[in-house]
């Protein structure tokens, strides 16, 4: 959201606010045009027409009595400047990832001029309300981090060389934001302590701890984590809650002042733990404040079961990739509270008491049960299968993804709580049922299935020869029919699912190979984090893997896959092929009851989740939880389902 969005980004803040977290903090916020994050959209505060946008955060923040904080930020080589179109400034030239562009060397007078830069923000941040400034060096995009870092600073003057030289620019900055805001606001320094990287990076047990014990009593509040962001954010998938604690431990131990620290904690437990044992003073928390900005106040009033942990699937995290206002796949109204005027704990009440039959216990159906419940409607849900759940419950066992259970677990036990929702699983219902039982307001939420075709993103006709070779979906394997022997899973959905039934098959004894028509494995998943981690999965499991690969045929000697780069084909021996490609709507019911609607028998026909449209888990929870919000509800203005914040013209030159 950042700068673009600022009502929207204020909503946000105030929830969590109001959900009694203690301290709400901004995202990186650039402090000059000459560190522009574009595309990306982050916090802005060039100068004082950023104010009023800003204000509405902290005005926000503060009506619910806790305090805000802003990150400030500079990032060097990794500031890409495509907007302001100015060199980008470093410690010394460097060019950034994949981009064919390096920045310029910073001299001194340089230096003096990020210092003046900062010192100025720190100032505006303070006319602004907020009461805690940060001098940031969270992750290896950040200029003073660099100047940390040997690999990137190999200057020969003052600021380079030896350990005391690199930390002086963050001494500096440190320094000068105190000397600004006085005792004012507090100055919070955030470190990234390890990168993982072991003697070729920074570690916790060598100069991280080494930097920590040069300035420990200079700041008010130590926030410390690791880098890079992939490290500091892992998904559930790689990583378990607490993970970062044994890099982060031993900063207590050399500064008096309070340190915070982070690792997707989402159980009171683990939280009170953290403390006890003297891992950190206060807990911070990003992703699980995006699951349930309430997490506090339910602890505060003993509701613990009521929480609304989070998942760790990083959803989240790819609205930032994609420059899009943030999603959850557990809280459907983060991102909505402005647009949307979505409270995470309120819902409008019943505006009858009409019944309403849902057809489908996956994650749309849960979720859309829960809030008409919540709302007051009385609601009768069938599900065709034993278990509810649907995709959710089957995908959760998995390699890797039981945390996402919760998305499950949680909807059932508020279900659990509303007398005036029933849940009816093993009830297959044809469209003659539903009509018998006398509904007249129904919502389909059905879900999809994969396709056993071959049709895909890359090939738009079946798949020749589907009859020579055993041909599996993800539906099969999650049902327990797998494959044996030499298995081919060729990924042309290009998420999480073929790099873990790759890894489910292994476990199982087979020898697997994926092919996909991307340039990278699950090539999605670089917008949330995982990418790499997926890829070295497959190494260390030793599946081969065919990158901008398309799978043309199956024939008596295997498969045929082509290589998209040359238009060369090769023959691929194998005894079953694994197809992960689109799925298919089951909306036939649907389809079934529209003549009902049309004759005035239902009322009401609504179609929601994978039912609607096969998406991504996020999407199925949201339109379950629209359905239920929209329900008797007119729209927001009339024109638009939502509101937007448009940009107004005005007289500055």
């Amino acid at each position: 959201m950042g700068y673009r969005h600022p009502q929207s980004i204020a909503a946000v803040r105030g929830i969590k606010a109001e959900g009694g977290w203690g301290v709400v903090c901004t995202e990186e916020t650039e402090i000059h045009h000459s560190s522009d994050l574009s595309p990306y959209t982050e916090g802005r505060l060039w100068d004082e027409r950023d104010l009023p946008a800003l204000q509405k955060t902290t005005e926000a923040v503060h009506a619910h009595g806790a305090l805000a904080g802003i990150e400030l930020a500079y990032n060097g080589h990794h500031a890409s400047n495509l907007y302001s179109r100015v060199p980008a400034l470093s410690v010394r030239a460097l060019g950034d990832a994949y981009n064919p562009w390096q920045a310029r060397r910073m001299d001194k007078d340089d230096i003096r001029n990020v210092r003046r830069w900062h010192r100025q923000a720190a100032l505006l941040a303070r006319q602004a309300g907020f009461d805690i400034i940060y001098c940031y060096a969270g992750h290896d995009l950040s200029l003073a981090m660099h100047f940390l870092l040997p690999r990137y600073n190999n200057r020969t003057d003052e600021y380079g060389g030896s350990l005391t030289n690199r930390v002086r620019f963050l001494r500096e900055l440190i320094e000068d934001t105190k000397d600004a805001v006085g005792d004012t606001c507090a100055v919070a320094v955030r470190l990234a302590v390890d990168e993982l990287l072991g003697p070729e990076g920074l570690t916790h047990d060598g100069e991280g701890r080494e930097i920590v014990s040069l300035l420990a009593e200079l700041p008010d509040l130590w926030d410390v984590n690791v880098s890079s962001w992939e490290n500091d954010s892992v998904t559930s998938r790689f990583a378990k809650e607490g993970y970062q604690e044994a890099y982060i431990s031993f900063v207590k131990t050399l500064t008096s002042k309070p340190v915070v620290g982070v690792g997707r904690y989402t159980s009171p437990e683990s939280m009170v733990s953290a403390i006890r044992r003297g891992v950190m003073d206060f807990i911070g928390a990003a992703r699980p404040s995006i699951a349930d900005p309430f997490l506090p106040q339910k602890i505060r009033e003993g509701r613990v079961e009521d929480i609304r942990e989070c998942i760790g699937c990083n959803i989240c995290v790819t609205g930032d990739f994609l420059s899009v206002p943030i999603r959850c796949t557990q809280n459907p109204t983060m991102g909505e509270e402005w647009r949307r005027g979505w409270h995470p704990e309120r819902i409008n009440p019943a505006k009858s008491k009409e019944p309403i039959l849902i057809i489908g216990g996956g994650p749309a159906g849960l979720e859309c049960a829960r809030a008409l419940g919540q709302r007051g409607y009385p609601v009768t849900l069938t599900e065709a299968r034993r278990n509810l759940g649907g995709r959710v419950a089957l995908e959760s066992l998995l390699p890797g993804l039981s945390e996402w259970r919760r998305v499950i677990d949680w909807r059932l036990t508020q279900i659990d709580k509303l007398p005036n929702v029933a849940l009816y699983p093993s009830s297959p219902m044809q469209a003659e049922d539903i009509l018998n039982v006398g509904f007249s307001r129904v919502i389909v939420a059905t879900g999809a299935h994969w396709r056993a075709d071959g049709v895909s993103r890359s090939r738009w006709q079946s798949l020749p020869g589907r009859d020579l070779l055993p041909i599996f979906t993800p539906d099969d394997l999650m049902a327990g029919r797998l494959p044996q022997g030499r298995v081919l899973i060729f990924d042309d959905d290009h998420y999480y699912f073929g790099g873990v039934l790759a890894e489910l098959l292994v476990e199982q004894g087979c020898q697997v190979s994926l092919a996909t028509p991307a340039p990278l494995v699950s090539y999605w998943t670089k917008n949330n984090l995982e990418q790499r981690r997926i890829q070295k999965r497959l190494v260390q499991l030793g599946v081969p893997v065919y990158l901008n690969h398309t799978l043309d045929e199956i024939n008596p000697q295997g498969t045929q896959i082509r290589d998209t780069i040359t238009g060369v084909d090769e023959t691929f021996p194998c005894d079953a092929v694994v197809l992960v490609t689109e799925r298919i709507t089951n909306d036939t019911l649907y389809d079934a009851l529209k003549p009902a609607l049309a004759e005035g028998l239902l009322t009401h026909l609504g179609l929601i989740g994978d039912a609607q449209a096969p998406h991504l888990i996020v999407q199925a929870v949201f339109s379950g939880h629209l359905a239920a919000r929209e329900l008797d509800e007119p729209p927001v203005d009339g024109i638009t389902p939502f509101r937007r914040e448009i940009s107004a013209l005005c007289n500055d030159q």
